[in-house]
């Protein structure tokens, strides 16, 4: 029996490459919703993709609230169509600039961000003020990744107040991301949200006794978005879900979702009896993680031996089934930085692979 991703054309298609497959993508939208509790609930993250036909996917599936971590990716979703964009990276610098002529540019589009400083505040009224606009404005959360955010105590709660008080801006509520949070151990999982999370909504029930507006909670990664999705008000941001790979499937296996992206690489050397050279270097699948960084199939015992800018070579007693030039399919580790290696990607349907996808927001920038 033909395994599911294989390709009728494989011969024709140039690699290393990433393949997609909308079909299983569309399945994977559908999961999502249903453990969201509806597509009002979702607000996933475009950085696992950066791709306007997956937003386009997205959208017929009922989803238009999205995450980005770039101006250039929310510029893509914005001119793909999508009408609320949270830009979830606090916006500095010139960045600032850009986001304002983002919103001059998408007047239909709702554009919020994040804050946890007071002199980032300052400095995102002062633009807003400058330009005559409003910006929607989220309070962003330290939950124990020690990433971003404030913490939620006194200190958040003043900020947050400030935040109420200040011109050309406006309160939107409170977010927190919890990426550090995973385990493919539900009820442990289940605890360690409760106690990361236990401190904002006690934050969230000060600031509304104060009488203070926090009309929205944004929250959740990919392993806790059902989790939080329990808690009434709360949007909840999964990104890895529409592609998905084997290291979310190692700690999130109740998702249950579709591998829906593909590598797909050649053989282009055999320098010893039981080892294999592919053109999957770092510059094709993402190489922050520990090996294995691609699970290779049919290959699954093969070690890796060496990974450099465009080799990876593996050690397998099955090296003599293969010959230089063979097609071999994996999946990655970790999807959302292998996709922002590729300029472009492919689309399968129907068994081959059909149409050529730009993946426009891997960019810095596109025009803005």
């Amino acid at each position: 029996m033909t395994p599911w991703y294989t390709i009728a054309n494989a011969d024709q298609i140039p690699t290393p490459t990433v393949l997609l497959y909308p079909d299983r993508i569309e399945r994977n939208l559908q999961r999502m919703i249903e453990l969201a509790g509806g597509a009002e609930r979702l607000r996933p993250h475009v950085k696992t993709h950066k791709l306007a036909p997956i937003i386009a996917m997205k959208r017929a599936a009922g989803i238009d609230r999205f995450k980005v971590s770039t101006i250039a990716e929310a510029e893509m979703t914005a001119e793909a169509g999508g009408s609320d964009i949270l830009l979830a990276h606090q916006p500095t610098g010139p960045n600032i600039g850009r986001l304002m002529e983002l919103m001059r540019r998408y007047p239909r589009t709702r554009f919020a961000t994040l804050v946890d400083d007071a002199g980032n505040l300052s400095a995102l009224s002062a633009a807003a003020l400058q330009q005559g606009l409003i910006l929607n404005l989220y309070l962003d959360l330290n939950v124990g990744m020690n990433r971003t955010g404030i913490v939620p105590d006194d200190a958040a709660r003043a900020l947050y107040r400030t935040l109420c008080q200040t011109p050309g801006v406006v309160a939107c509520g409170l977010h927190a991301y919890d990426g550090h949070l995973h385990n493919p151990d539900s009820g442990v999982l289940a605890q360690a949200v409760d106690d990361a999370f236990a401190p904002v909504w006690a934050l969230r029930d000060q600031l509304r006794a104060e009488g203070l507006p926090v009309p929205g909670m944004i929250a959740s990664g990919t392993p806790t978005f059902a989790l939080l999705a329990q808690h009434e008000g709360v949007e909840v941001g999964a990104g890895t879900t529409v592609l998905w790979d084997f290291g979310q499937e190692a700690i999130c296996p109740e998702h249950r979702m579709l591998n829906a992206a593909l590598l797909l690489t050649r053989i282009i050397s055999k320098p010893t009896p039981d080892r294999l050279c592919l053109d999957l270097g770092h510059k094709a699948v993402a190489s922050e993680m520990p090996h294995p960084r691609v699970r290779l199939l049919g290959l699954e015992d093969a070690v890796p031996v060496t990974h450099s800018e465009e080799h990876l070579v593996v050690q397998t007693p099955r090296a003599t089934e293969y010959r230089v030039g063979d097609v071999v399919y994996g999946i990655p580790r970790h999807i959302c930085p292998t996709m922002a290696l590729h300029s472009e990607v492919w689309a399968v349907r129907d068994g081959r692979a059909a149409e050529r996808w730009t993946v426009t927001a891997r960019a810095r920038r596109i025009t803005i």
